[in-house]
């Protein structure tokens, strides 16, 4: 017995042969829009409300698009956009997992529970399309349904298709007719091609990317392959353009080419290459009798050499992400001007490339890839991770049933694509196992197109790829990878191979929540190894779903807010972006990590040097300039001459007379900064590039230990007030609680070791950082007073915070005293008990008091948030801004808005009041409308309310962020232990010190 259509493992039936997508002349029409829509509970009841057929194909429409709305709803009938998910338009709903499948593993065969959706369109042929007639040839193009389809035109069906995010083209030019013309489609939104598409992200369905009717004239170019290579050795290009069609002629005049025969090949020593720092594309024309196609060209070749990956002779680096198609309205349906907003985003943010994980993109994000300039590795749409969990056994990667499905994948992925400059790799797939369908895979791709390497990550042994490729790896192993001394292959004929491909970290640096950190350790790495060639942080973008509250607040779904039975909760959201494309403090902190300048300074030897880091541009596009601020006040400025290095090159430049001859006094700092000296295609002039700050102070001095306040001790002793004690500006109580800090009442001053768990402090479940925490009771924390004393001018109250069910406690000793109309607190801390192997997630003091409506100003680090393996973004200097612009809105709320190494702060409400610290040197903090356990328990941003006090968190330090949630912890240096400290800070009125 045959298996249905969308069960059987084929590719598909009826499309024709996958072909290069290219701007034609040739008439076409798009049928967007709005097209009659109903969805059944199963493929079963779509066949029964058919009678038993296929009767929804051929029912007749009334006389404009739509039938009449009152006989079309009697049939179940009502309007969707197309493209669009149909969940994200109130039909089903949205459901999230990252590895398991959401049916069971039981392929090719999916459950009965499919929802089936029926869609249909009227149109009209244009004016100016050709006359049907017997011979005449059009192609109806479907860009992307997800999972499975069957069409029909006019009644006669046409074929049907797997492989979600790939173009399937059906030849109709025999069933158009000169009248009206009816396109129907059924689409299951699973079917055995769900196998291959378990792909980290919302399970979305339905006729998601564009519909259109290509008219195909005779002769027709359907195809074509452009052969732009670059000899970095003449310095000259060569062009050779394989057509299918009879009497193709090219025409690209910049480089004098003119009615010539497109196979040449034609050697072009005027040709410029093409690069994603130089994106040098050359408008040519493809042309027939009846046709032309336009066709922008690249001049770039692209080799591995000598254990490197080479583009036009010279190795990359990328500075690359991950990137899903997403959009938190449209989910995988995106507008150009969506696209065009992510490649803009990436420049400006230093980004150099794409992989895009884990299916071809929509063309359009490749065409403006191709012109703004970004690496791309093109991935196949394919990944079968679920198999993982049922020990990898049916896997289609090794299953010969799943040859053709597998081929055929890579095969439309290739042909697609394979004419865009700025693709430079070709993907297999991401986490499908290994088999023999992969090594077919790459096979053909290799025979199809040997001016690409292959990359495919999930064969370790890496045996018929062209680039070693790791998720995830530590630091160490990435050292031992650079140094070509990582652990040997499982395979020992294969070992050698793989040591001498280059390396990639394909996925690293997880972005989920607060985070990552590490990413200034793992671009050391990449800077010290060659054989390190960069990496893909994962990814660029939360899939949040738009969401309103009844008041109308936005906010934005994850996994199990649809009600989903099976669900990977908040997994979803792990990118740079947050879902409205807000850029978080993990892309500002990528930014300032992978910028292509490196600017360092000596203030012994006077000299500043800077380094290209560029691949192969010089910085003669670049303005540097340099400003000289003393306590966070300019007082120099000018312009630095820096020369127009080439790629790879630095210089030694003088510092600026002004910082040379800088006296020692107050805290001083030189910033340097390199920007756009004219406008670029991806941003204005004076776009910041790149940036270093440097302490200036009297040679051998430590700027980080200077006092901010500057002032003795005044030495009063407290005044005992009844039952209250006062010391300066605070008021006590007489068992040392402070109650009052300048008329300012206090809740709570004690020390704090607790922080709302970010996603990489929950990473690995059970064995995660948050699990020990918790298990240590860190969460619930006691304070007993041990003693209280006043001796001379101090006030000592010394406290022992321990949780319940353990001997395990810190030893807290509070020494206030006023200084000079301040209240100064020396907080001493000392471990007590058996700490080993467990970290603190803070330590530091938290009060709160009664302000809303806070402005936050400080000098310190700033102007975002930061954290003790996530600070390179931040610089010194004074900031300032509203409280609710301190806080991250992370999908799923965590700890996040620390400010490092400040040296002052001041909050302050609307009349004035408030409260001032300073740091004797420095603190970080953090500033909330609301508690530490208020953020704790909400599961979205738009759950906390602020309750009408100013929460603060001054600390000494915080535990690493690191990447846990999907990679390696935070480094050893950058963990808290428990150990003994010491925090000083000095409290007043805002206005009572040094600004």
């Amino acid at each position: 017995m045959s298996l249905p259509y969308f069960v059987d493992p084929s590719p598909g039936r009826g499309a024709v042969p996958p072909r290069a997508c290219g701007r034609s002349s040739a008439p076409q029409l798009s049928l967007d829009g709005l097209w009659q829509f109903r969805l059944h509970p199963d493929a079963t009841a779509a066949d029964t409300d058919n009678h038993g057929g296929d009767d929804f194909a051929t029912e007749p429409f009334g006389p404009d698009s739509a039938t009449d709305p009152a006989a079309a709803a009697t049939r179940g009938w009502s309007e969707l956009p197309v493209p669009a998910h149909w969940q994200l338009h109130g039909h089903g709903a949205p459901a999230y997992t990252n590895v398991s499948y959401p049916f069971p593993v039981d392929p090719p065969f999916v459950p009965d529970e499919n929802p089936t959706g029926e869609y249909r369109r009227a149109f009209d042929l244009p004016a100016d399309w050709p006359a049907p007639q017997p011979g005449e040839r059009a192609l109806l193009r479907f860009d992307g349904v997800d999972s499975c389809f069957r069409v029909w035109l006019n009644g006669v069906p046409l074929g049907d298709a797997k492989g979600s995010r790939l173009a399937h083209e059906f030849e109709v030019g025999g069933l158009l007719r000169a009248g009206r013309n009816t396109v129907a489609v059924r689409v299951h939104q699973w079917s055995s091609g769900s196998y291959l598409e378990d792909q980290d992200m919302w399970w979305l369905s339905g006729i998601f990317r564009s519909v259109t009717l290509l008219a195909r004239p005779e002769p027709a170019l359907d195809d074509f392959f452009v052969h732009a290579g670059w000899d970095h050795t003449a310095g000259a290009g060569t062009l050779a353009v394989t057509t299918a069609g009879p009497g193709v002629r090219l025409d690209l005049p910049e480089l004098g080419l003119h009615d010539v025969d497109p196979a040449g090949p034609h050697v072009l020593p005027a040709a410029q290459p093409w690069s994603a720092e130089t994106p040098r594309l050359y408008e040519a024309v493809l042309r027939t009798e009846r046709e032309q196609v336009r066709v922008r060209v690249g001049f770039r070749t692209v080799a591995v050499a000598d254990g490197l990956l080479t583009v036009n002779g010279r190795p990359i680096t990328f500075r690359g992400v991950n990137r899903h198609e997403w959009d938190p309205e449209r989910g995988r349906s995106l507008t150009r001007e969506t696209m065009l907003q992510d490649v803009l985003l990436m420049k400006r943010h230093n980004i150099n490339a794409v992989r895009t994980s884990h299916y071809p993109p929509h063309p359009d994000f490749l065409d403006l890839c191709d012109e703004y300039g970004l690496w791309v590795i093109d991935e196949c749409d394919l990944e079968t991770h679920g198999f993982e969990q049922v020990g990898w056994r049916g896997n289609p990667s090794a299953d010969p049933r799943w040859r053709e499905a597998l081929l055929d994948r890579i095969r439309r992925t290739v042909e697609r694509d394979k004419n865009h400059p700025g693709v430079i790799v070709w993907s297999l797939g991401n986490e499908s196992g290994t088999g023999a369908n992969l090594a077919a895979m790459a096979e053909w791709c290799r025979a199809r197109d040997p001016e690409r390497p292959i990359h495919y990550e999930g064969d370790r042994d890496s045996g018929h790829v062209d680039l070693y490729s790791r998720m995830y790896a530590s630091h160490d192993e990435v050292d031992a990878i650079g140094r070509r001394a990582e652990p040997a292959t499982t395979d020992p004929a294969l070992d050698g191979h793989r040591r001498a491909l280059p390396f990639l970290l394909c996925e690293y640096a997880h972005a989920m929540g607060n985070g990552p950190g590490g990413l200034s350790e793992y671009q050391r790495l990449i800077e010290r190894h060659l054989r390190v060639q960069g990496g893909f942080v994962w990814e660029w973008i939360d899939h949040g779903i738009a969401r309103t509250t009844p008041d109308g607040r936005r906010w934005y779904a994850y996994g199990g807010d649809f009600g989903e039975p099976l669900h990977d909760g908040n997994f979803v959201a792990d990118g740079l972006l947050l879902p409205d494309r807000t850029p978080s403090p993990g892309l500002a902190e990528y930014r300032k990590v992978v910028e292509p300048v490196r600017i360092e300074g000596d203030r012994s030897q006077g000299t500043l040097r800077v380094t290209n880091l560029h691949d192969v541009r010089s910085l003669d596009h670049l303005a540097f300039s340099w400003v000289l601020e003393r306590q966070g006040e300019p007082v120099a400025d000018g312009d630095l001459p820096v020369p127009p290095l080439a790629a790879g090159e630095s210089c030694d430049l003088p510092l600026p007379e002004a910082v040379r001859s800088a006296p020692p006094g107050p805290e001083t700092w030189l910033t340097v900064r390199a920007r756009l000296a004219h406008d670029e295609p991806w941003a204005p002039a004076g776009h910041e590039v790149a940036w270093a700050q440097l302490p200036v102070g009297a040679p051998g001095s430590a700027t980080a230990s200077v006092t901010p306040s500057g002032r003795a001790s005044a030495g009063v002793r407290p005044e005992a007030e009844s039952d209250r004690l006062r010391i300066g500006p605070a008021v006590f109580t007489a068992d040392g609680r402070l109650l009052d800090v300048g008329g300012l009442p206090v809740t709570e001053a004690r020390l704090d070791v607790w922080r709302a768990p970010t996603d990489n402090d929950r990473g690995g479940g059970v064995r995660s950082l948050a699990h020990a925490w918790e298990q240590a009771g860190l969460h619930r924390m006691r304070h007993r007073t041990v003693a209280t004393a006043v001796e001379g001018d101090t006030l000592t109250v010394r406290t022992r915070v321990a949780p319940a069910a353990s001997d395990r406690a810190l030893l807290a000793t509070y020494r206030w005293r006023e200084q000079a109309g301040l209240l100064r607190l020396d907080l001493s801390v000392e471990p007590d008990g058996d700490w080993t192997g467990l970290t603190l997630p803070r330590l530091g003091l938290r009060l709160a008091v009664p302000l809303v409506g806070v402005r936050v100003a400080w000098f310190g680090l700033g102007p975002g948030e930061s954290y003790r393996d996530s600070r390179a973004a931040a610089r010194v200097g004074r900031w300032s801004g509203a409280l609710e612009e301190l806080q991250t809105p992370y999908l799923m709320p965590q700890e996040n808005g620390n400010r490092s190494d400040a040296r002052w702060a001041e909050f302050t409400d609307p009349s004035g009041a408030g409260l001032r610290v300073e740091g004797e040197p420095v603190f970080d903090f953090a500033a909330r409308p609301w508690s530490d356990a208020a953020l704790t328990a909400a599961r979205h941003p738009h759950e906390l309310r602020p309750d009408g006090l100013l929460h603060l968190h001054l600390d000494l330090a915080q535990d690493g962020l690191g990447s846990a949630s999907c990679g390696p912890a935070a480094l050893p240096e950058h963990r808290l232990p428990a150990h003994k400290a010491e925090l000083a800070l000095l409290l007043g009125r805002p206005g009572s010190g040094p600004r």
